[in-house]
Protein backbone atom coordinates (compact mmCIF):
# COMPACT_ATOMS: atom_id res chain seq x y z
CA UNK A 1 0.00 0.00 0.00
CA UNK A 2 1.51 3.34 -1.03
CA UNK A 3 1.27 6.52 0.98
CA UNK A 4 -1.32 7.95 -1.36
CA UNK A 5 -3.47 4.85 -0.83
CA UNK A 6 -3.31 4.72 2.96
CA UNK A 7 -6.67 5.21 4.69
CA UNK A 8 -6.28 8.43 6.66
CA UNK A 9 -10.00 9.18 6.94
CA UNK A 10 -12.26 9.27 9.98
CA UNK A 11 -13.68 5.86 9.07
CA UNK A 12 -10.31 4.11 8.80
CA UNK A 13 -9.81 2.89 12.36
CA UNK A 14 -13.53 2.20 12.69
CA UNK A 15 -12.78 -1.01 10.79
CA UNK A 16 -9.00 -0.97 11.16
CA UNK A 17 -8.83 -4.45 12.76
CA UNK A 18 -10.19 -5.77 9.47
CA UNK A 19 -7.44 -4.07 7.50
CA UNK A 20 -4.89 -5.53 9.91
CA UNK A 21 -6.32 -8.98 9.38
CA UNK A 22 -6.28 -8.60 5.63
CA UNK A 23 -2.61 -7.66 5.77
CA UNK A 24 -1.42 -10.01 8.51
CA UNK A 25 -3.85 -12.93 8.62
CA UNK A 26 -3.39 -15.03 11.74
CA UNK A 27 -1.01 -12.44 13.17
CA UNK A 28 -3.91 -10.05 13.72
CA UNK A 29 -5.86 -12.69 15.62
CA UNK A 30 -2.85 -13.19 17.86
CA UNK A 31 -2.71 -9.42 18.44
CA UNK A 32 -6.40 -9.42 19.28
CA UNK A 33 -5.92 -12.23 21.79
CA UNK A 34 -3.05 -10.38 23.43
CA UNK A 35 -5.04 -7.15 23.62
CA UNK A 36 -8.07 -8.98 25.00
CA UNK A 37 -5.93 -10.03 27.95
CA UNK A 38 -5.13 -6.44 28.82
CA UNK A 39 -7.00 -4.79 31.68
CA UNK A 40 -5.92 -1.26 30.87
CA UNK A 41 -8.81 1.16 30.31
CA UNK A 42 -6.53 3.95 29.19
CA UNK A 43 -9.15 5.27 26.80
CA UNK A 44 -11.17 6.52 29.76
CA UNK A 45 -8.63 9.25 30.42
CA UNK A 46 -9.72 12.71 29.38
CA UNK A 47 -8.63 13.74 25.89
CA UNK A 48 -7.67 17.39 25.30
CA UNK A 49 -10.57 19.52 24.08
CA UNK A 50 -10.19 20.39 20.43
CA UNK A 51 -10.67 23.97 19.37
CA UNK A 52 -13.37 24.90 16.89
CA UNK A 53 -12.52 27.52 14.29
CA UNK A 54 -15.88 29.30 14.15
CA UNK A 55 -17.55 30.93 17.18
CA UNK A 56 -20.74 29.14 18.24
CA UNK A 57 -22.77 27.96 21.20
CA UNK A 58 -24.03 24.60 22.45
CA UNK A 59 -27.81 24.67 21.91
CA UNK A 60 -28.70 21.26 23.33
CA UNK A 61 -26.94 18.44 25.18
CA UNK A 62 -27.95 14.77 25.19
CA UNK A 63 -26.03 11.77 26.48
CA UNK A 64 -24.97 10.90 22.94
CA UNK A 65 -24.53 14.29 21.29
CA UNK A 66 -24.08 18.03 21.61
CA UNK A 67 -25.97 20.27 19.19
CA UNK A 68 -23.60 23.08 18.19
CA UNK A 69 -25.22 26.25 16.84
CA UNK A 70 -23.22 28.20 14.24
CA UNK A 71 -26.17 30.31 13.12
CA UNK A 72 -25.86 33.92 12.05
CA UNK A 73 -29.64 34.49 11.91
CA UNK A 74 -32.56 32.95 13.80
CA UNK A 75 -34.82 32.90 10.73
CA UNK A 76 -34.95 30.60 7.74
CA UNK A 77 -34.59 26.86 7.16
CA UNK A 78 -32.29 24.99 9.53
CA UNK A 79 -29.36 22.98 8.16
CA UNK A 80 -27.90 20.21 10.30
CA UNK A 81 -24.50 18.64 9.59
CA UNK A 82 -24.39 15.02 10.76
CA UNK A 83 -20.68 14.53 11.44
CA UNK A 84 -19.06 11.08 11.29
CA UNK A 85 -19.19 8.94 14.44
CA UNK A 86 -16.37 6.50 13.79
CA UNK A 87 -13.08 7.42 15.48
CA UNK A 88 -12.25 11.12 15.26
CA UNK A 89 -14.12 14.16 16.51
CA UNK A 90 -16.56 16.42 14.70
CA UNK A 91 -14.11 19.30 14.41
CA UNK A 92 -13.39 17.82 10.98
CA UNK A 93 -16.25 20.08 9.79
CA UNK A 94 -14.60 23.25 11.13
CA UNK A 95 -10.94 22.38 10.86
CA UNK A 96 -9.25 25.71 10.09
CA UNK A 97 -9.85 28.96 8.18
CA UNK A 98 -10.25 28.16 4.45
CA UNK A 99 -10.57 24.50 5.46
CA UNK A 100 -13.92 24.72 7.23
CA UNK A 101 -17.19 23.35 5.89
CA UNK A 102 -19.02 25.42 8.49
CA UNK A 103 -17.35 28.59 7.22
CA UNK A 104 -18.19 27.72 3.61
CA UNK A 105 -21.86 27.01 4.30
CA UNK A 106 -22.29 30.20 6.34
CA UNK A 107 -20.78 32.17 3.46
CA UNK A 108 -23.30 30.38 1.24
CA UNK A 109 -26.25 32.03 3.02
CA UNK A 110 -27.13 29.03 5.21
CA UNK A 111 -27.77 31.26 8.18
CA UNK A 112 -29.29 28.65 10.54
CA UNK A 113 -26.47 26.13 10.70
CA UNK A 114 -25.94 23.36 13.27
CA UNK A 115 -23.58 20.43 13.83
CA UNK A 116 -24.31 17.12 15.56
CA UNK A 117 -21.18 16.60 17.66
CA UNK A 118 -21.34 12.95 18.79
CA UNK A 119 -19.95 12.24 22.25
CA UNK A 120 -17.40 9.61 23.18
CA UNK A 121 -19.17 6.57 24.65
CA UNK A 122 -19.07 6.17 28.42
CA UNK A 123 -19.49 2.75 30.09
CA UNK A 124 -23.19 3.55 30.56
CA UNK A 125 -23.52 3.94 26.77
CA UNK A 126 -22.18 0.46 25.89
CA UNK A 127 -25.61 -0.77 24.72
CA UNK A 128 -26.44 2.28 22.60
CA UNK A 129 -27.46 1.08 19.14
CA UNK A 130 -27.99 2.65 15.73
CA UNK A 131 -31.60 3.13 16.87
CA UNK A 132 -30.32 5.22 19.78
CA UNK A 133 -28.51 7.58 17.45
CA UNK A 134 -31.44 7.81 15.03
CA UNK A 135 -33.77 8.62 17.93
CA UNK A 136 -31.41 11.30 19.24
CA UNK A 137 -30.97 12.71 15.75
CA UNK A 138 -34.75 12.96 15.67
CA UNK A 139 -34.64 14.97 18.92
CA UNK A 140 -32.18 17.40 17.32
CA UNK A 141 -34.38 17.82 14.25
CA UNK A 142 -37.45 18.44 16.39
CA UNK A 143 -35.46 20.98 18.39
CA UNK A 144 -34.63 22.86 15.18
CA UNK A 145 -38.09 22.54 13.66
CA UNK A 146 -38.70 20.12 10.79
CA UNK A 147 -38.19 19.96 7.92
CA UNK A 148 -34.43 20.56 7.94
CA UNK A 149 -31.65 20.31 5.40
CA UNK A 150 -29.54 17.32 6.46
CA UNK A 151 -25.87 16.93 5.48
CA UNK A 152 -24.36 13.53 6.25
CA UNK A 153 -20.59 13.09 6.07
CA UNK A 154 -19.03 9.63 5.64
CA UNK A 155 -20.58 7.41 8.36
CA UNK A 156 -22.92 10.30 9.12
CA UNK A 157 -24.15 9.83 5.55
CA UNK A 158 -25.66 6.39 6.06
CA UNK A 159 -27.15 7.56 9.36
CA UNK A 160 -28.69 10.57 7.57
CA UNK A 161 -30.08 8.41 4.77
CA UNK A 162 -31.61 6.08 7.36
CA UNK A 163 -33.19 9.10 9.03
CA UNK A 164 -34.60 10.43 5.75
CA UNK A 165 -36.09 6.99 5.03
CA UNK A 166 -37.57 6.68 8.52
CA UNK A 167 -38.83 10.28 8.80
CA UNK A 168 -39.35 11.47 5.19
CA UNK A 169 -41.41 14.53 6.13
CA UNK A 170 -38.68 15.85 8.40
CA UNK A 171 -35.94 16.25 5.77
CA UNK A 172 -36.25 19.11 3.28
CA UNK A 173 -33.09 18.27 1.30
CA UNK A 174 -30.37 15.68 1.83
CA UNK A 175 -26.64 15.85 1.07
CA UNK A 176 -24.51 12.71 1.36
CA UNK A 177 -20.74 13.27 1.14
CA UNK A 178 -18.39 10.30 0.89
CA UNK A 179 -21.08 7.99 2.30
CA UNK A 180 -20.76 4.18 1.97
CA UNK A 181 -24.34 3.09 1.18
CA UNK A 182 -24.30 0.05 -1.13
CA UNK A 183 -21.26 -1.95 -0.06
CA UNK A 184 -21.83 -4.57 -2.79
CA UNK A 185 -21.65 -1.96 -5.56
CA UNK A 186 -17.88 -1.58 -5.42
CA UNK A 187 -14.70 -2.76 -3.73
CA UNK A 188 -12.78 -0.75 -1.17
CA UNK A 189 -10.01 -1.76 1.19
CA UNK A 190 -12.43 -1.54 4.09
CA UNK A 191 -15.30 -3.54 2.60
CA UNK A 192 -12.96 -6.24 1.31
CA UNK A 193 -11.25 -6.53 4.67
CA UNK A 194 -14.54 -6.87 6.53
CA UNK A 195 -15.62 -9.61 4.14
CA UNK A 196 -12.49 -11.63 4.90
CA UNK A 197 -12.22 -10.99 8.63
CA UNK A 198 -13.67 -13.48 11.13
CA UNK A 199 -16.54 -11.85 13.05
CA UNK A 200 -14.87 -13.03 16.26
CA UNK A 201 -12.17 -10.41 15.86
CA UNK A 202 -14.69 -7.56 16.05
CA UNK A 203 -16.40 -9.18 19.02
CA UNK A 204 -13.02 -9.50 20.77
CA UNK A 205 -12.51 -5.78 20.35
CA UNK A 206 -15.81 -5.11 22.12
CA UNK A 207 -14.98 -7.62 24.84
CA UNK A 208 -11.66 -5.89 25.38
CA UNK A 209 -13.48 -2.62 26.02
CA UNK A 210 -16.06 -4.24 28.34
CA UNK A 211 -18.86 -3.46 25.94
CA UNK A 212 -17.26 -0.53 24.17
CA UNK A 213 -14.72 -0.13 21.39
CA UNK A 214 -12.04 2.01 22.99
CA UNK A 215 -10.67 4.70 20.72
CA UNK A 216 -7.24 4.97 22.31
CA UNK A 217 -6.58 1.24 22.09
CA UNK A 218 -7.85 1.17 18.49
CA UNK A 219 -5.63 4.10 17.66
CA UNK A 220 -2.49 2.72 19.27
CA UNK A 221 -2.94 -0.83 17.96
CA UNK A 222 -4.32 -0.31 14.47
CA UNK A 223 -4.56 3.28 13.31
CA UNK A 224 -2.11 4.34 10.58
CA UNK A 225 0.28 7.16 11.21
CA UNK A 226 -0.76 10.64 10.24
CA UNK A 227 0.07 11.50 6.62
CA UNK A 228 3.42 13.02 5.82
CA UNK A 229 3.63 16.65 4.76
CA UNK A 230 2.94 15.97 1.07
CA UNK A 231 0.06 13.62 1.93
CA UNK A 232 -1.51 16.28 4.15
CA UNK A 233 -1.00 18.91 1.44
CA UNK A 234 -2.93 16.63 -0.92
CA UNK A 235 -5.76 16.20 1.62
CA UNK A 236 -6.02 19.91 2.38
CA UNK A 237 -5.45 20.90 -1.27
CA UNK A 238 -3.17 23.57 0.06
CA UNK A 239 -1.46 25.94 -2.38
CA UNK A 240 1.31 26.53 0.17
CA UNK A 241 4.60 24.68 0.18
CA UNK A 242 5.21 22.37 3.11
CA UNK A 243 8.15 24.40 4.45
CA UNK A 244 6.23 27.59 5.33
CA UNK A 245 5.08 28.46 8.84
CA UNK A 246 1.38 28.60 7.96
CA UNK A 247 1.48 25.02 6.67
CA UNK A 248 3.34 23.90 9.79
CA UNK A 249 0.43 25.29 11.81
CA UNK A 250 -2.06 23.29 9.74
CA UNK A 251 0.01 20.15 10.18
CA UNK A 252 0.17 20.64 13.94
CA UNK A 253 -3.60 21.17 14.06
CA UNK A 254 -4.21 18.06 11.96
CA UNK A 255 -1.99 15.97 14.25
CA UNK A 256 -4.04 17.07 17.27
CA UNK A 257 -7.28 16.19 15.48
CA UNK A 258 -5.85 12.85 14.33
CA UNK A 259 -4.89 11.81 17.86
CA UNK A 260 -8.08 12.93 19.63
CA UNK A 261 -10.26 9.83 19.40
CA UNK A 262 -13.69 8.65 20.50
CA UNK A 263 -14.91 5.49 22.20
CA UNK A 264 -17.88 3.75 20.56
CA UNK A 265 -20.71 1.67 22.03
CA UNK A 266 -20.02 -1.98 21.27
CA UNK A 267 -23.58 -2.67 20.13
CA UNK A 268 -23.54 0.22 17.64
CA UNK A 269 -20.12 -0.84 16.35
CA UNK A 270 -21.07 -4.47 15.78
CA UNK A 271 -24.31 -3.47 14.06
CA UNK A 272 -22.40 -1.27 11.62
CA UNK A 273 -19.83 -3.98 10.90
CA UNK A 274 -22.20 -6.93 10.60
CA UNK A 275 -25.46 -5.45 9.32
CA UNK A 276 -24.22 -2.63 7.13
CA UNK A 277 -20.78 -3.67 5.89
CA UNK A 278 -21.03 -7.44 5.92
CA UNK A 279 -24.75 -8.03 5.18
CA UNK A 280 -25.37 -4.75 3.26
CA UNK A 281 -28.83 -4.56 4.85
CA UNK A 282 -29.46 -0.87 4.18
CA UNK A 283 -28.99 -1.11 0.41
CA UNK A 284 -30.81 -4.45 0.30
CA UNK A 285 -33.88 -3.00 2.04
CA UNK A 286 -33.61 -5.27 5.08
CA UNK A 287 -32.44 -2.88 7.78
CA UNK A 288 -34.92 -2.28 10.60
CA UNK A 289 -34.76 1.23 12.09
CA UNK A 290 -36.90 2.19 15.08
CA UNK A 291 -39.24 -0.72 14.38
CA UNK A 292 -39.67 -0.11 10.64
CA UNK A 293 -37.95 -1.72 7.66
CA UNK A 294 -36.24 0.97 5.61
CA UNK A 295 -37.17 1.04 1.93
CA UNK A 296 -34.81 3.45 0.20
CA UNK A 297 -37.00 3.50 -2.90
CA UNK A 298 -39.58 5.29 -0.75
CA UNK A 299 -37.15 8.17 -0.15
CA UNK A 300 -38.33 11.06 -2.33
CA UNK A 301 -36.35 13.84 -0.67
CA UNK A 302 -34.24 15.98 -3.04
CA UNK A 303 -30.73 14.56 -2.74
CA UNK A 304 -27.19 15.64 -3.66
CA UNK A 305 -24.40 13.06 -3.71
CA UNK A 306 -20.82 14.28 -3.26
CA UNK A 307 -18.21 11.66 -4.19
CA UNK A 308 -14.40 11.69 -4.19
CA UNK A 309 -12.95 10.23 -7.37
CA UNK A 310 -9.80 9.07 -5.54
CA UNK A 311 -11.56 8.01 -2.35
CA UNK A 312 -9.33 5.50 -0.58
CA UNK A 313 -12.00 4.52 1.98
CA UNK A 314 -15.33 4.50 0.19
CA UNK A 315 -15.40 3.10 -3.32
CA UNK A 316 -17.09 5.75 -5.50
CA UNK A 317 -19.52 3.08 -6.71
CA UNK A 318 -20.63 2.43 -3.11
CA UNK A 319 -21.67 6.07 -2.81
CA UNK A 320 -22.97 6.59 -6.36
CA UNK A 321 -25.26 3.54 -6.10
CA UNK A 322 -27.47 5.63 -3.81
CA UNK A 323 -28.77 7.35 -6.94
CA UNK A 324 -30.48 4.17 -8.16
CA UNK A 325 -31.70 3.10 -4.71
CA UNK A 326 -33.71 6.17 -3.74
CA UNK A 327 -37.09 7.08 -5.23
CA UNK A 328 -36.40 10.79 -5.56
CA UNK A 329 -37.56 12.07 -8.97
CA UNK A 330 -34.67 12.40 -11.41
CA UNK A 331 -34.92 16.20 -11.60
CA UNK A 332 -34.32 16.42 -7.84
CA UNK A 333 -31.21 14.19 -7.83
CA UNK A 334 -27.79 15.82 -8.24
CA UNK A 335 -24.29 14.34 -8.17
CA UNK A 336 -20.86 15.94 -7.86
CA UNK A 337 -17.77 13.78 -8.45
CA UNK A 338 -14.57 15.61 -7.58
CA UNK A 339 -10.92 14.56 -8.16
CA UNK A 340 -9.76 14.24 -4.57
CA UNK A 341 -9.25 11.83 -1.66
CA UNK A 342 -11.78 11.13 1.09
CA UNK A 343 -10.88 13.77 3.67
CA UNK A 344 -10.64 16.47 1.01
CA UNK A 345 -14.44 16.32 0.73
CA UNK A 346 -14.62 17.97 4.17
CA UNK A 347 -11.26 19.76 4.52
CA UNK A 348 -9.96 20.39 1.00
CA UNK A 349 -9.54 24.01 0.02
CA UNK A 350 -10.59 23.48 -3.61
CA UNK A 351 -13.64 21.34 -2.78
CA UNK A 352 -14.73 23.85 -0.13
CA UNK A 353 -14.05 26.75 -2.48
CA UNK A 354 -15.78 25.43 -5.60
CA UNK A 355 -18.07 22.45 -4.96
CA UNK A 356 -19.63 23.18 -1.58
CA UNK A 357 -20.74 26.72 -2.54
CA UNK A 358 -22.78 25.12 -5.36
CA UNK A 359 -24.25 22.67 -2.87
CA UNK A 360 -25.11 25.57 -0.54
CA UNK A 361 -26.87 27.32 -3.44
CA UNK A 362 -28.79 24.10 -4.18
CA UNK A 363 -29.85 23.87 -0.52
CA UNK A 364 -31.14 27.44 -0.45
CA UNK A 365 -33.00 27.11 -3.76
CA UNK A 366 -36.73 26.53 -3.42
CA UNK A 367 -37.83 23.12 -4.65
CA UNK A 368 -41.34 21.85 -5.26
CA UNK A 369 -42.20 19.37 -2.51
CA UNK A 370 -41.70 15.73 -3.54
CA UNK A 371 -41.95 14.11 -0.14
CA UNK A 372 -43.61 10.78 0.40
CA UNK A 373 -47.01 10.77 2.02
CA UNK A 374 -45.69 8.12 4.44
Amino acid sequence: MTKSEQPWGPFAAFLWPALTFAAAGEASLRIARELTGMADAASDRQEPELEWTTPHRVALELDSVQLRDFSTDASGEATLICAPYALHRATIVDFAPAHSLVETLRNGRLTRLFVADWRSATPAMRDFSIDTYLADLNVLVDQLGAPVNLIGLCQGGWLSLMYAARFPRKVRKLVLAGAPIDIAAGRSSLSQAVATTPPELFQKLVTLGEGRVLGRQRFEAWCPAAPDAEGLRDILQSPETTDVESFAHLRSRFDVWHRAVLDLPGRYYLQAVEQLFRANELAAGRFIALGQRLDLSAVRTPIHLLVAQRDELVAPEQALATDRLVGTPRKHRTTSVVPCVHLSLFMGREVLGHTWPRIAAWLTHETTSVRSAA
